[in-house]
């Protein structure tokens, strides 16, 4: 029996990741980059140096920015930075045939739709999960423990995936709660925004504890109001993958906060980075919906007028700290 082959759309770190992880444990992955001079350099060279330098990828693995080369493949995993999805999309039409894995954390700016709301608006009523969690790509590629979870309203389909995607190392849970998953995965990067901040300020273990407490309840209370199981917040989806992203230093939604905290403008510092702060756009997101639905966000509102309206941080935890007292 010949072995199955898994396409990812999209050459960013975690997409690589991925392709690793399903090439060890015997799959036939290939990896579409949207740029195919780089795709070609890749392809060549056995290395990701973009969005993951060092790690060397095997002959079993190829990249391509040719998309007639991924047709066919037996899965398709999405990883690809939300506000590109539906673009992305639109050139990717015949991957609706089969089951597609949305790895895509954010939220659209111009629809304010999650990433599994895109897929079905472009594509159709196709076969669809969503993977999301704590997991940091450096640690996956190491073999660190990990786990992560699959979110499917077709339950054979999840538990189908689980088994694709779970290694000794790689543990990969269940759940329905599609919308519960990603908005955590989304709203987390903007929290992770405020602990970059509060990083760059000098400020210590007690304000980071802080945003990550306070932030999970602004998190949870917009995501129960869209159609989200609470419980989802307090799992891998929710607090695991918000203190994952708010602590390590490989998180970009962190390191980009920390430059702001540390007096760097945000046109200088998404100019500097080469992957995208999928948080910024998140941002401007879930401003809009906390008002939509009459959600009160306050980290989330701050830091909005920190990046959009170029307020200084320090103004914005002044105005934090001495909000109208409250009960928790």
């Amino acid at each position: 029996m010949s072995r199955k082959q898994i396409a990812v759309i999209g050459d960013g770190g975690w997409g690589t990741t991925l392709a690793l992880l399903l090439n060890n444990k015997g799959y036939n992955c290939i990896i579409w980059s949207a740029f195919p001079e780089y795709a070609a350099v890749v392809d060549k060279t056995r290395e990701n140096k973009k969005f993951l330098p060092g790690l060397k990828l095997p002959k079993g693995i190829a990249v391509t920015g040719d998309l007639e080369r991924i047709k066919g493949a037996d899965y398709y995993i999405l990883a690809v930075p939300c506000q590109y999805l539906r673009g992305v999309l639109k050139k990717v039409r015949f991957i609706k045939d089969k089951p597609i894995v949305s790895v895509v954390k954010g939220i659209e700016t111009s629809s304010l739709k999650q990433p599994s709301e895109i897929v079905r608006e472009e594509l159709g009523d196709v076969e669809l999960a969503v993977l999301s969690g704590p997991t940091i790509a450096y640690e996956v590629v190491k073999g660190i423990p990990t786990t992560c979870v699959i979110s499917s309203y077709d339950d054979r389909l999840a538990r189908e995936l689980q088994e694709i995607f779970s290694t000794e190392n790689y543990r990969v849970y269940t759940t329905d709660d599609v919308i519960g998953v990603e908005i955590g995965g989304a709203l987390k990067n903007i929290i992770a925004i405020a602990a970059g901040i509060s990083d760059g300020m000098g400020f210590g273990t007690n304000t980071k504890a802080a945003i990550l407490t306070r932030g999970l309840v602004e998190i949870a209370r917009l995501g129960v109001k869209m159609g989200a199981k609470p419980e989802t917040f307090m799992g891998l989806t929710g607090v695991g993958d918000l203190a994952t992203t708010c602590m390590s230093e490989h998180s970009r939604n962190r390191c980009f906060g920390e430059a702001i905290g540390k007096g760097k403008s945000v046109k200088d510092v998404l100019a500097r980075t080469k992957m995208v702060v999928e948080g910024v756009a998140t941002t401007k997101s879930a401003y809009k919906l906390c008002r939509k639905y009459k959600v009160e966000m306050p980290i989330v509102e701050q830091i909005y007028k920190v990046i959009y309206e170029r307020k200084k941080p320090r103004a914005a935890v002044r105005e934090l700290m001495t909000r109208a007292k409250k009960s928790e």
